[in-house]
């Protein structure tokens, strides 16, 4: 599983013009799903968006998490994660994972946050989205759960 984490002020999906969820202050993540992905990966997922100590304190250091300010995360399917550019300049996508378990491991990190206390807004997985994002900071984290970085 591979997430692009952003600390934000604010974000937004927006879905044929509508705005169907938002959020303040607290992450924006975009997860995509790979093949050999299990219930370990859900697991490693849900810790390090909960627990990545990414927002300042009062002495400005990055010693808190999303957790500890009651900020909200925004979770959005991108399968596009996963493309593969290494050969060519079509980027592959043979390693994402096929859309009925995407669809069920992105619920079951959405619903491991919940579990955490944390409130979640998601955007609606396989939809043509716009994804507004007004990062804070920048501060930009790469989660892979397979630990390729």
């Amino acid at each position: 599983m591979r997430a692009v984490v952003q600390r934000v002020s604010g974000g937004k999906v927006l879905v044929d013009g509508e705005v169907l969820a938002s959020i303040g202050q607290g992450l924006v993540v975009l997860l995509g799903v790979t093949k050999e992905d299990d219930s370990s990966d859900i697991n490693y997922m849900v810790d390090k968006i909960s627990n990545t100590r990414i927002f300042s304190d009062e002495d400005g250091k990055l010693n808190l998490s999303v957790k500890d300010i009651g900020g909200g995360v925004l979770v959005v399917s991108q399968f596009t994660l996963l493309g593969d550019c290494r050969k060519g300049r079509r980027p592959s996508f043979s390693n994402a994972a096929s859309s009925d378990k995407a669809m069920t491991f992105y619920k079951d990190v959405i619903k491991g946050l919940m579990k955490e206390g944390i409130n979640v807004s998601e955007g609606k997985f396989q939809a043509m989205m716009k994804v507004e994002i007004i990062n804070d900071g920048p501060v930009t984290i790469l989660l892979d759960s397979g630990k390729e970085f």
